[in-house]
């Protein structure tokens, strides 16, 4: 698929605060053509919604859907650590499928490589059963740091419904390249997400941390080679845009700050 034809989403983070049927009716004003949905907290305490089915808001969302032409195509975000259940998020993909979300993003905060491994396997298994998959995202804080320890643990999984995640700021920012991307084997490529970031690397996780944060912009907007990256994509990796809003600015300007950034970046 052409760059400027792939459909572009935006990530739930870009508008933490505005509930998913909001998020919907902000991204079409916007002219995304999906979205994704944060239905699991990344870190404790922080925001997250749900949309149980038959529920109000899930009606809500439905409506919001079908008057947009948007859709739901990601779900996130689960830490996979020592403790994780892979059976425990059932009940979330089950009313996540039910929105037409196909994919499911985690990260993996377990230093045993065998015993995460095996939880990604399980996961996969579990997200088959409402027809999702699953897609692990690096980030240098965590022991997953790398596109390659993504690669790594997805591979041993066996999972045929796993997959990495890229997203931009943590592929450079932990050693990863254009060719990183190039050199991924077919297949394993299904999402991406892209920011823009300026400035040396961050020096410690914390600095990660708030970067990752608070510290991304628009595409185009800072030093990333962001157009070298989309090249290199596979042709049917869907593309997501994830620049949270920062303090006192508009959100439906800065979704059209997003929106406009991506076009260029894309070619369009």
């Amino acid at each position: 698929m052409k760059p400027e034809k792939r459909p572009i989403g935006l990530a739930h983070f870009s508008a933490i605060d505005l509930p998913p049927a909001e998020l919907v009716s902000a991204a079409a004003g916007a002219g995304f053509d999906a979205v994704g949905l944060r239905l699991f907290p990344a870190f404790l305490g922080a925001p997250c919604y749900a949309v149980p089915q038959g529920s109000d808001a899930a009606r809500e969302l439905r409506l919001r859907l079908d008057d947009t032409g948007l859709e739901v195509f990601d779900i996130e975000f689960v830490v996979l650590d020592a403790d994780f259940q892979p059976r425990s998020v059932l009940p979330v993909l089950e009313d996540a499928a039910a929105l037409g979300a196909q994919r499911l993003s985690v990260c993996g905060q377990d230093s045993d490589r065998t015993r995460l491994t095996d939880n990604v396997a399980a996961l996969c298994a579990v997200a088959a059963e409402v027809g999702m998959s699953v897609d692990l995202e690096n980030m240098g804080w965590r022991p997953v740091r790398s596109v390659a320890d993504s690669l790594d643990v997805v591979q041993a999984s066996g999972a045929a419904n796993a997959g990495v995640l890229i997203d931009a700021l943590h592929l450079f920012r932990n050693g990863g390249s254009l060719e990183t991307v190039s050199a991924l084997p077919a297949g394993f490529v299904r999402h991406a997400q892209l920011c823009d970031l300026s400035g040396p690397d961050p020096e410690t996780d914390e600095d990660q941390i708030q970067e990752a944060r608070a510290g991304r912009f628009a595409p185009g907007a800072g030093e990333l080679p962001l157009t070298g990256l989309v090249a290199a994509l596979p042709g049917d990796a869907r593309i997501s845009v994830e620049v949270p809003l920062g303090p006192g600015q508009d959100p439906a300007a800065h979704l059209a700050a997003l929106r406009q950034g991506v076009r260029r970046v894309m070619g369009a």
